[in-house]
């Protein structure tokens, strides 16, 4: 299972890679391979602010759907509109093509209350 050590993780299996300021958000690989077949990504608006933990989208699959978390606190500054017309980006290229929104960080050092890859491994049983 592909967990790259440059991200920060969730244990709702969304990754988030720092860059200054902000952050790149997605879902991990992990996450992708249980859901199955992505077929719908709802996310907010750029502007719109996250809260840590709280609920900033959904995600459907031909299997199910699920909740997406913020895994920090900021302000929405892009959005990847790609994934509108094409979900199954975040199955071929979770990390990549498939990334789901960047965020403006209220504080950087909320990252350490996320995982790394270590720790993430060990949660997905991959370690």
């Amino acid at each position: 299972m592909n967990v790259p050590e440059d991200l920060r993780y969730t244990p709702d299996h969304e990754w988030l890679r720092l860059e200054s300021d902000e952050g790149t958000v997605g879902i991990t690989a992990y996450a992708a391979d249980e859901l199955g077949d992505i077929v719908f990504v709802e996310l907010p608006a750029p502007g719109s602010r996250l809260e840590a933990g709280s609920t900033f989208g959904a995600i459907e699959s031909v299997k199910t759907a699920s909740d997406l978390f913020a895994p920090v606190s900021g302000e929405i500054v892009a959005v990847n509109e790609q994934l509108s017309g094409s979900p199954e980006l975040i199955n071929s290229d979770p990390y990549g093509e498939g990334w789901m929104l960047r965020v403006r960080l209220d504080d950087p050092s909320a990252l350490d209350a996320l995982e790394d890859a270590a720790a993430y491994r060990t949660r997905i049983g991959a370690a």
